[in-house]
């Protein structure tokens, strides 16, 4: 697969640009600068006649912003006065989220943590029914595991659809009609008289789950300010990383005393508290909120020049285009994706295995019954936490690293020295399981393997999306979504093999086999730590990625030497208003330079 698929809208660009120019040297970078940005506006002599909308400060000139619609940004078209862009009242503005009260930011980052919990605990909380559905309908338990194999599945298809559906409308309509849909889509499993009619429920509700386990994210990252960010989603991690382990354990007793079909009315029912709870929950997605400003500020004056810079979005035939595109080609052509998406796939899939291992070990092998067979998975939830609560330590370790010249931050590979550790603490954790599983082992230790087990894999998920985030930049989320979907179909398909292995191999070397595995792959991380830097120079994509910025960066230092002597001419009696209005016009052109986000069209600070 040619990676010039990644570069054409780059190219694009540039042709129709030489094409409307021909006279002008391919090389002439200051010539063609100085076409493209703005006109800055200053006070003009002649007397204009000022709307009552408009600002009462100076009159100003029509300003020329030459904003582009390509596939790589979007901007604005046409002739638009800087003074009419609708913005935050300051950096206090009370209308942003990063504002709002303390109070209020507990409460949101409260109820999406409870409502990505539910999303995420009805995948488990189904292994818990399975003996249930097996006597109901006659099947074998390979079949009946069918339900979490659909369910994944149609969480990695829903995680595709629903981050640009947020873009064209926000995040808050996304939340509220996915949350309605999936409560709705649970009344069908809990009623059906077949078996086919688990399935299908099940695979929709997962899409519509999804906008919950995609989008959440960027809601907290909306709300949380720089010095906070990492403890806020350590505090919002705590339910959805813990509720593949609620799952079961609310599942089982539920089943055990109130029977399979009860299992998902209770999932029903917290859907719809979470239903209620996503009401109170306002928008946080910046570039919606701007939009919404601006038309009601045109509505409210009947002038049509007030504008955002988000006015122009992109269909949502494009932004599906891109992300349904670019994350596969980005899996097997980057480097960094390949062996990431790969080993984070494997670690997911035995992760998702163990929930079908575990009733195997402990019910069968054992003779637990439903509800304590839940309680096994204790282990795995105190494992989790355990990394959860240990950030601002992990933090610590991180920042001891020696900086990137370039950034003056930790490089990414800071973050694949705690992935190094989980990655060793996983295969211990299987292979301390696989041998204390059964009797006459106590029961304890089984229990106490699943500590370091998915403290492992939780540090892999956090620190190995966060390195996939600061290798590619504005190309995150292409990263992110690829890594998503081959570790959801993995996840989805390892633990139909589960009951079969453990038959065959019986609970010691089927366990001890998916260790192995885990172990074959410990190298993996140790190898991007040592040479990650090295490898991230290779990549084709991240050195377009870096020139594009460092071009960026160039010309906006020339717009801001090019304003500076305009700014230094206003007579003294004007500083302030010219200032201000300047400032208006200077943050109109740092917007397609300093701010855009190159894939999505949106500002680093409010992308998730």
């Amino acid at each position: 697969m040619s990676f010039s698929g990644l570069d054409k809208d780059f190219e694009k660009d540039e042709a129709n640009y030489r094409s409307a120019n021909p006279t002008e040297s391919p090389h002439s970078e200051s010539n063609r600068w100085s076409k493209e940005i703005p006109t800055v506006s200053t006070p003009s002599d002649e007397s204009e006649p000022v709307e009552k909308s408009a600002p009462k400060a100076t009159n100003f000139r029509e300003v020329p912003l030459q904003r582009s619609k390509s596939g790589v940004s979007v901007g604005t078209t046409g002739t638009q006065n800087p003074a009419f862009e609708v913005d935050w009242d300051g950096p206090d503005d009370p209308n942003n989220p990063v504002n709002w009260s303390l109070g209020y930011k507990s409460m949101v980052i409260a109820m999406m943590s409870y409502s990505t919990t539910v999303t995420v605990l009805y995948s488990t909380s189904y292994t818990s029914a399975i003996p249930g559905l097996m006597e109901q309908f006659g099947i074998s338990q390979t079949v009946g595991i069918l339900g979490v194999t659909t369910y994944l599945l149609g969480l990695a298809l829903g995680c595709l659809i629903s981050a640009p559906m947020s873009e064209m409308v926000g995040r808050r309509p996304v939340y509220l009609v996915s949350m309605g849909f999936f409560a709705i889509l649970v009344l069908p499993t809990a009623l059906t008289k077949t078996f086919e009619g688990v399935l299908i429920p099940r695979f929709f509700g997962a899409v519509a789950a999804a906008a919950l386990v995609s989008n959440a994210p960027g809601s907290i990252n909306d709300i949380a300010t720089d010095e906070y960010r990492a403890l806020v989603f350590s505090i919002w991690g705590i339910g959805p990383m813990n509720g593949p382990v609620i799952g079961p354990l609310i599942g089982g007793w539920v089943f055990q005393y109130a029977g399979w079909r009860w299992v998902n009315w209770v999932v029903m029912i917290a859907g719809a508290v979470s239903f209620c709870f996503l009401i109170f929950v306002k928008e946080t997605y910046a570039p919606s909120l701007l939009r919404t400003k601006a038309h009601l500020r045109r509505k409210e004056t009947g002038d049509e020049r007030w504008w955002s810079r988000y006015d122009e979005k992109k269909s949502i035939t494009e932004l599906l285009k891109v992300n349904l595109s670019r994350p596969f080609i980005m899996a097997v052509t980057e480097p960094i994706c390949i062996f990431w998406d790969v080993y984070i796939a494997i670690v997911y899939a035995i992760l998702y295995l163990c929930f079908v291992a575990y009733p195997i070990t402990f019910s069968q092998y054992r003779g637990w019954s439903p509800g304590f067979t839940g309680l096994a998975y204790t282990g795995i939830g105190v494992g989790s936490l355990l990394t959860i609560v240990s950030e601002p330590l992990i933090r610590r370790v991180i920042n001891r690293h020696s900086p990137d010249p370039e950034t003056g931050r930790p490089p990414p590979e800071a973050q694949v020295s705690i992935i190094c550790v989980g990655a060793i603490l996983i295969p211990a954790g299987e292979l301390w399981f696989a041998w204390t599983c059964v009797q006459p082992v106590h029961w304890i230790w089984p229990i106490l393997a699943g500590v370091p087990f998915c403290a492992g894999n939780t540090a892999i998920f956090i620190y190995g999306n966060n390195y996939m985030l600061h290798s590619y930049g504005v190309y995150a989320a292409s990263a992110l979504a690829g890594n998503a979907v081959l570790r959801s179909i993995t996840g989805a398909t390892l633990p139909l093999a589960g009951p079969a292995l453990y038959q065959t191999l019986g609970p010691h070397w089927a366990g001890t086999l998916l260790g192995l595995l885990e172990l074959a792959c410990v190298p993996i991380p140790f190898i991007f730590y040592r040479y990650g830097a090295r490898i991230r120079s290779k990549s084709a994509l991240i050195r377009r990625m870096q020139e594009e910025k460092k071009s960026l960066e160039g010309k906006r230092e020339r717009v801001e030497r090019r304003l500076q002597p305009e700014i230094m001419a206003e007579p003294a009696v004007e500083t302030g208003a010219a200032l201000g209005e300047t400032g208006a016009s200077m943050e109109a052109e740092e917007s397609p330079i300093e701010r855009i986000d190159l894939e999505k069209g949106f500002t680093k600070e409010t992308v998730a």
